[in-house]
């Protein structure tokens, strides 16, 4: 096969181009961030040779193209042929570029592996590029810091060279041959290597180049065609699988770029589907995202109605029904409900279509709580292939039923191929033969085929191969298909499908729970302050006749839902993209903020009456739920000198700290129990190293845990006021923590100015119970994870995902420990050193990667953490007190607009409609686990009341037990059901 290799490469692919003609090129820098087609044009554009450098890093050059296609040139046949310096990185992860004509209308993209342009008929032509300088900043193998990711510290050296520019007369018959043999070389490395079809096609490929004149490859081309033929015409087994294949270009929101340049990435590609569909009839293309899809509509209105059109004719399929591609671990629930209710209106808005299945390919692990979410959104099927990347455990099924915490079911499939940026090569197509887990059972498959991130999406030449693939013996079956009717066959076909229960762990980037943690502050504070900002407008619109601020809470939604992508809350891209995101978090703070006051102050009027705002589900200091009025106060405990210890205590708990700032006893005095296991003292601060074996901000490796130590030896421990107060320091370091007793709960706080480089912070509680799983809350509810590593799969979980707290108990006792912005938990058993059973949790609190933000998570920070003896209720209750503490007003006392009588029935979120008819909304699930009982009153009237689905379309359900009309609504929930009610003609 050298031989046939070497022909391919010096001959075949050489003589594809058989002529070209030189162009006039002049170039203009903008010299900052993006301008529009019309205000580039109007520059001043200077000469530019070929080979000349161009590009500061983040730049972009528009360069005027000028030339003239030959007579006697067919269209089919002429192109404009670029290189813009392309390197041998991956496409999507360098140079790209937009074609425009002289009148502003878009032709086509140019990425690495699609760098054509279509020319008009012969005769003068002129283009316009937009030529993108985005630095390579992927380093795969190294992953070294760079400075790149900064435009504060890229640099100004010219990131590129102009290589080439040229009308170029392509040969179709050589093209057709390139594709041939590309289709049956692949094969050759995937067949068995003594097998009789791997010898068939060797022995034909080598006839090939037998038969042609390396001189004169154009003039022979249709020979070795004609050679090939009957290898290629050779039909597949009839066992064959067969892979649905969709034209797919898997974009990032944002990564090792900013959201800006996504923008541009996005209409590049779709400039790129649109021309490619012109040109191959029955090429269907999925993109999910309506964020992706909004851009687009703003930045090149004509293109996205070229997109509207390209919808309405099916060769546009949007998919997924969610506004990004969303992290779905760290979200909040109603942050995920809102990702598919936004996403979806826009998409019926805009294409009238509904999508049925949700897409993420790419995210972090999905939380068990999806399921639910997907049902209730009105879809039916859900697509990931993420888990193939697992450490250590193949996930057991490729097609299966996938069953949340409520028992909802969601019918799911693994792309086999293991990628959503499939070529259609035979490595690919043979991946997904050995991948695929439900052989026998079934034969369909999904094959995303296209270069994504901006590498330009399907291609002429992955279209070629789904061609030539159709029935060849050797290969899967490819048909080009849509993800809607592959999802139907792939249903249908299997009568009794596999199920897995709970979430879909990723054993891979668990650091993401704990990278650029001012990015996760700022997340979960944003989506306290959007449910205060619904629930006070909301009450402020109906018992005061305000008008409910759409607009602005629409608009904050999208940003904290496009801050929710898979690359932006986990803390994996570029500094640029860090820093955009906490600005964007504090103009959210002060917005949200404005409109809150705003509300409280047409509730309580002018009144000089000392309030507080209660927006949490349950009464706090003598505040109701979701209600305003005088709040008691709730002194804490007075520290006392006992010896070298501090001793803090109430009716509840009796806390020691010792000299060197941990606990060293912690008695729970109405249980008569010690917490702490005996000679272990708790609440100790633990330094390891973070040096991952690879994926700096994505990973951390549990081999680092042998490396840590207890930070022991703090500069001070004294009393302050009603506090214990620790300071430990080291290097450029600082960490202040502030110890306080609650009402039967101690507090933590902890001011953090943090300087240090590969290092994890941990926050450690040994406890003496006796436990063999631990209790994390999750979105609408909570998940039961073991903390034994009896298996592989037991022991792959060392870092696990948690909301507002986690509970670890025995029969009839346990611990709640809430927070308010830890995501990453590390809950394990042990024994203590006197040889008894211990639990130790810890929280994960910083760390500090160096790729690809070298800074990041350097500089100050803030957590809050307390520890309670009790149970879920507890647990529950303390989670919603650290993330919605009561806000301070004043004015008169306002009566909350509802209330629910049973604890375990929890209000998620109070809103008017989203048809904008004025209707309340309010969402609710069962939040302990259990069958519960609740009855729902309300203070305001209405004409009738209904369950909905997550788009507020009215749907039967099971839980509305009873109605009282304009009065109240009786209930009966299953564990973690939940349900959306909407109040229609509300009245004061």
């Amino acid at each position: 096969m050298l031989r046939v290799r070497r022909f391919t490469t010096f001959c075949i692919r050489p003589a594809v181009y058989r002529e070209a003609r030189p162009v006039e090129v002049s170039a203009w820098t903008v010299g900052g961030e993006p301008v529009p087609f019309a205000e580039a044009v109007a520059q001043r554009f200077e000469p530019f040779a070929i080979g000349q450098e161009w590009g500061r890093p983040w730049d972009t050059v528009w360069f005027d193209v000028r030339g003239e296609v030959p007579p006697g040139w067919a269209p089919e046949e002429t192109e404009l042929v670029v290189d813009l310096g392309f390197t041998g990185e991956q496409p999507g992860f360098q140079a790209e570029a937009l074609v425009y004509r002289p009148d502003g209308t878009v032709v086509k993209g140019i990425e690495p592996l699609n760098a054509w342009v279509p020319l008009p008929e012969p005769g003068p032509f002129r283009l316009l590029i937009e030529a993108a300088a985005n630095p390579v900043v992927q380093v795969p193998y190294e992953y070294e810091p760079t400075s790149l990711g900064d435009k504060a510290t890229a640099g100004d050296a010219h990131q590129y060279r102009l290589t080439e520019l040229s009308v170029s007369r392509r040969d179709l018959v050589v093209w057709e041959l390139l594709q041939d043999v590309l289709t049956l070389d692949g094969l050759v490395d995937v067949l068995p290597a003594h097998g009789s079809r791997r010898a068939e096609i060797v022995h034909a490929l080598e006839r090939m180049v037998d038969v042609m004149d390396p001189d004169d490859v154009p003039g022979t081309a249709a020979l070795g065609r004609e050679v090939l033929t009957p290898v290629l015409a050779s039909g597949a087994a009839e066992s064959s699988l067969i892979v649905s294949a969709v034209g797919h270009a898997h974009i990032d929101c944002a990564w090792l770029w900013p959201t800006r340049e996504t923008v541009r990435k996005v209409a590049r590609t779709f400039a790129n589907v649109l021309d490619l569909a012109d040109r191959h009839p029955g090429f269907v293309f999925a993109a999910s995202s309506a964020q992706q899809y909004a851009w687009l509509k703003e930045s090149q209105p004509a293109l996205f109605q070229r997109v509207r059109e390209a919808v309405a004719a099916g060769v546009i399929r949007p998919v997924g029904g969610m506004w990004v591609e969303s992290d779905t671990n760290m979200p909040g629930g109603e942050a995920l409900v809102r990702q598919l209710v936004l996403g979806k209106q826009f998409f019926l808005r805009e294409f009238g279509v509904e999508s049925e299945e949700v897409w993420l390919p790419d995210s972090f692990g999905y939380t068990a709580a999806l399921p639910q979410i997907v049902r209730a959104a009105g879809a039916r099927y859900f697509l990931t292939q993420k888990p193939s990347w697992n450490e250590i455990n193949r996930m057991p099924h490729s097609s299966f039923l996938w069953e949340g915490i409520d028992g909802s079911r969601v019918f799911t499939h693994f792309p086999p191929a293991e990628t959503y940026n499939s070529d259609l090569g035979a490595q690919d197509l043979a991946r997904t033969e050995r991948s695929f887990r439900q052989k026998g059972a079934a034969r369909h498959v999904l094959g995303l085929f296209g270069w994504g991130d901006g590498g330009g999406g399907p291609t002429r030449e992955m279209l070629a191969a789904a061609e030539r693939k159709q029935d060849l013996d050797g290969s899967p079956r490819v048909r080009l298909s849509d993800p809607h009717s592959f999802f139907q066959q792939a249903e249908a076909e299997l009568e009794t499908p596999p199920v897995w229960v709970g979430e879909m762990y990723l054993e891979l980037h668990r650091g993401t729970l704990i990278s650029q943690q001012r990015g996760k502050r700022g997340n979960r504070h944003s989506e306290a302050l959007l449910r205060e900002a619904e629930l006070w407008a909301a009450t402020a619109s109906v018992l005061r006749g305000t008008p409910y601020p759409y607009d602005e809470l629409e608009r904050a939604w999208q940003t904290v839902l496009l801050l929710q992508f898979h690359d932006i809350l986990p803390g994996t891209s570029i500094a640029w993209v860090h820093q955009e995101a906490e600005h964007q978090y504090e103009q959210l703070a002060k917005e949200l903020t404005t409109l809150i006051d705003a509300s409280l102050g047409a509730l309580a009027g002018d009144g000089d009456t000392p309030l507080a705002a209660n927006a949490g589900p349950y009464a706090r200091r003598g505040v109701g739920a979701l209600g305003i009025g005088p709040a008691a106060a709730a002194p804490a405990a007075t520290p006392r000198r006992d010896g070298d210890r501090i001793v803090l205590e109430d009716r509840r708990l009796r806390v020691e700290v010792g000299p060197d700032g941990t606990l060293a006893s912690v008695v729970d005095r109405t249980a008569d129990r010690e917490l702490l296991p005996s000679g272990v003292t708790g609440g100790v601060l633990q330094l390891f190293r973070d040096t991952p074996r690879e994926w700096d901000a994505w990973d951390i490796n549990d081999e680092d845990k042998r490396s840590g130590r207890d930070l022991r030896e703090p500069v001070s421990v004294g009393v302050q006021d009603d506090a214990v107060v620790i300071r430990h320091q080291w290097g450029g370091t600082t960490i202040d923590m502030t110890v306080r007793l609650v009402e039967g709960r101690l507090d933590y706080r902890f001011e953090i100015d943090w300087h240090e480089s590969q290092k994890l912070l941990k926050l450690a509680f040994p406890l003496d119970i006796r436990a063999e799983r631990a209790t994390s809350e999750i979105q609408f509810g909570h998940l039961h994870r073991p903390i034994h590593q009896n298996t592989s799969w037991d022991a792959a979980k060392f870092e696990t995902a948690a909301h507002r707290w986690i509970h670890v108990g025995e029969p009839g006792y346990g611990v709640a420990i809430a927070n308010d912005v830890v995501y990453g938990h590390d809950i394990r058993n042990g024994h203590a050193p006197d040889g008894r059973p211990m639990t130790t949790a810890r929280l994960s609190l910083l760390r500090a990667p160096r790729y690809p933000d070298p800074a990041a998570d350097q500089g100050r920070h803030a957590f809050t953490v307390s520890l309670r003896p009790g149970g879920i209720p507890e647990a529950v209750a303390d989670g919603y007190a650290q993330h919605l503490p009561l806000r301070v007003t004043r004015g008169t006392p306002v009566e909350p607009l509802l209330e629910v009588t049973d604890p375990a029935v929890v209000v998620e979120s109070v809103k008017l409609a989203e048809d904008r008819s004025g209707d309340v909304v309010v969402r609710l699930y069962e939040a302990h686990g259990n069958r519960s009982r609740a009855t729902v009153r309300t203070s305001f009237g209405w004409r009738e009341v209904s369950a909905t689905d997550l788009l507020e379309r009215a749907l039967p359900s099971e839980a509305v037990d009873a109605v009282t009309p304009g009065s109240s609504v009786d209930l009966l929930m299953r564990p973690f059901e939940l349900l959306t009610l909407r109040f229609r003609e509300p009245t004061a």
